[in-house]
C-alpha cells in the first residue's frame, strides 16, 4: 500500500466500490441495475408500488432500464424546490449494427457504428468485450456479457502493420481509421488452397459456424440482431494507476465517476427540509436525445409521479414551481490539465488531478455556445457551504477559448429556471477507451455532493 493511499485516502471502501461499479456498469442498463440494487437495500421503493408519499420516504423511477431518478422526500412543500444531482451514465463506445454479421475472406466480422465523440484510431488492436441485450420475437431476451471473464473470448479490431502503412501514416488522424473500418473480428475460417471455383462451393462457411455457436450457446438467430442492443467496450477491469496507486485507470469514467458518487450521496442521505433527487440519464454523449435522455420528458414525468402521491396532490403549477425553485449540480466531468499538451489549456483556469471537485461556471464552446452559465449568487452559496464543510474544490474551464469545448445536461435543466452549476471530477484522456481520474477527486466529489444535499 502506498504512502499516498495510506495518508490521503480516508474512504478506501468508496474507491473500491467505485472500481467495482465501473467493472459491472459498462452500459447504461448495467449502471441502472446496480443503482436500483443499492437503493432497494437502503429502503428505496419503486414509486409505482407506492399509493402515497410523506416526508422521509425514499423512492425511485426508472425508464426503459436506462435512466433513473431517485428521490428522498423532504418535510417542506415540494413547491419550494429540490436539491438535484444530475449525471449521465452513457459513455463513448461502439454499437453493433442491426445487420452486422458478415464473412470476408475467411474472417468473420461484426459491423459497428461508433457512439459519441471518439478518436477512432484509439479503438483498434484492443481486447474488446460485448455487453447488452438481444430481444427475441417470442418476448424473451438474452443478456450478453462476453469478454470480461478470464475464460471468455475477447474481440478485436485489426490494424495494418507499420511495414505496409506508408500511405496510412501520411493521412490525418481523423481519416486513417474510418468509421466503416471499425468492424470487430469475431471468428475465422480455413482458406482453401484450391482456386477452382467449383471446389469453393463446398467450402465450409465461417459465418455459418459462428451462427451455429450463437444458436447453440445463446439461442440467438441471425435475425435477432435486428432487435438487439449490443455495445462494444474495452475488456478488463478498472485498475490502480501509478507506483503510489493515487490514480484510477478505467473505462467510462466520463461520466460514471460523477454518477456513482452522486448516487451514493443521495442513497446515503437522510430527509431534510428540501426533497433531494439524484438523476442519472442516458444519451448525453449524442446530444441528450431519445426517451431516456435529459432532453426528454422523463425527469418531468418522474417528478409528476412523486408530486401526485404527496398529500397536496398533483397540479401543473406545483410541478412548475418545484422545477423553477430547484438547485442542481450537473454532475459531469471536466478535462484535467495535461502537462504533455499544456498549450491547449489556460493554466490559471484549468482543473488538475487531485485538486478536488471542479466547478465549471459555463461549458459550451467558442463563445460559450450551448452553455447555461451559472449565476454567481448560487456559486457563492455553494462556496460557503463547501468551505464550511472542508471540501476541496477548484474553479475551471475545459480548455482554451478557441480550442473548442464540451456540453453537459446543465442547459436542459436550466430551461426550467432553476439554479444549475456543472460540478464534477477531472479526467485525463477523456473519451479514450481507458480514462484516468484521481482517487482524491472521487472522494472530494462524493463529499461535495453529500454536502450539497444539505443546502436549504
Amino acid at each position: 500500500m502506498s504512502f499516498f493511499y495510506n495518508n490521503h485516502m480516508k474512504n478506501e471502501s468508496l474507491i473500491n466500490n467505485y472500481k467495482q461499479f465501473l467493472d459491472n456498469g459498462k452500459t447504461e442498463r448495467e449502471c441502472v441495475s446496480q443503482i436500483i440494487s443499492w437503493a432497494k437495500k437502503c429502503g428505496f421503493r419503486d414509486v409505482n408500488d407506492c399509493s402515497s408519499l410523506k416526508a422521509g420516504d425514499k423512492v425511485f423511477v426508472q425508464k426503459m432500464n436506462k435512466a433513473i431518478a431517485l428521490f428522498v422526500v423532504g418535510s417542506e412543500s415540494i413547491e419550494k424546490g429540490m436539491n438535484i444531482l444530475g449525471a449521465h451514465i452513457d459513455s463513448p463506445r461502439l454499437d453493433v449494427k442491426q445487420n452486422p454479421l458478415y464473412e470476408n475472406d475467411f474472417l468473420v466480422y461484426l459491423n459497428t457504428h461508433y457512439y459519441g465523440g471518439i478518436k477512432k484510431y484509439q479503438w483498434v488492436t484492443l481486447p474488446l468485450a460485448i455487453h447488452g441485450l438481444v430481444c427475441k420475437k417470442d418476448g424473451s431476451s438474452v443478456q450478453v456479457c462476453l469478454g470480461e471473464s478470464a475464460d471468455d473470448p475477447v474481440f478485436c479490431i485489426s490494424d495494418i502493420l507499420p511495414h505496409l502503412a506508408q500511405k496510412q501514416m501520411k493521412e490525418s488522424a481523423s481519416d486513417f481509421i474510418t468509421g466503416e473500418s471499425l468492424d470487430l473480428i469475431c471468428g475465422s475460417g480455413i482458406p482453401s488452397k484450391d482456386d477452382d471455383k467449383d471446389s469453393k462451393k463446398d467450402k465450409p462457411s465461417a459465418k455459418k459456424a459462428i451462427l451455429s455457436i450463437l444458436k447453440e450457446k445463446y439461442g440467438i438467430e441471425e435475425e435477432d440482431f435486428g432487435s438487439a442492443e449490443l455495445e462494444i467496450v474495452p475488456a478488463g477491469n478498472a485498475r490502480d494507476l501509478g507506483f503510489d496507486r493515487s490514480l484510477i485507470l478505467g473505462y467510462g469514467q466520463d461520466d460514471r465517476s460523477c454518477a456513482y458518487t452522486s448516487a451514493c450521496a443521495l442513497i446515503e442521505s437522510d430527509a431534510g427540509k428540501r426533497t433531494n433527487c439524484c438523476l442519472c440519464v442516458d444519451k448525453e454523449e449524442i446530444g441528450s436525445v431519445g426517451a431516456t435522455g435529459m432532453g426528454s420528458h422523463f425527469f418531468e414525468n418522474a417528478l409528476a409521479e412523486v408530486i401526485a402521491r404527496l398529500p397536496q396532490g398533483y397540479s401543473d403549477l406545483t410541478l412548475r414551481r418545484c422545477l423553477a425553485n430547484c438547485n442542481m449540480l450537473s454532475s459531469d466531468v471536466n478535462a484535467a490539465f495535461d502537462p504533455m499538451n499544456s498549450d491547449l489549456f489556460d493554466k490559471a483556469n484549468a482543473s488538475f488531478l487531485n485538486g478536488g471537485i471542479v466547478f465549471n461556471k459555463y461549458t459550451g464552446s467558442r463563445g460559450k455556445s450551448g452553455a447555461s452559465d451559472a449565476n454567481p449568487e448560487f456559486i457563492a452559496r455553494l462556496r460557503g457551504l463547501l468551505d464550511k464543510a472542508g471540501v476541496k474544490y477548484q474553479m475551471a474551464e475545459l480548455g482554451k477559448v478557441d480550442q473548442g469545448g464540451g456540453g453537459t445536461i446543465a442547459y436542459l435543466a436550466a430551461k426550467y429556471g432553476m439554479n444549475v452549476l456543472d460540478a464534477g471530477v477531472s479526467v485525463l484522456s477523456m473519451h479514450a477507451p481507458w480514462e484516468i481520474t484521481a482517487k482524491e477527486d472521487i472522494e472530494q466529489a462524493y463529499n461535495a455532493y453529500k454536502t450539497f444535499l444539505t443546502l436549504e
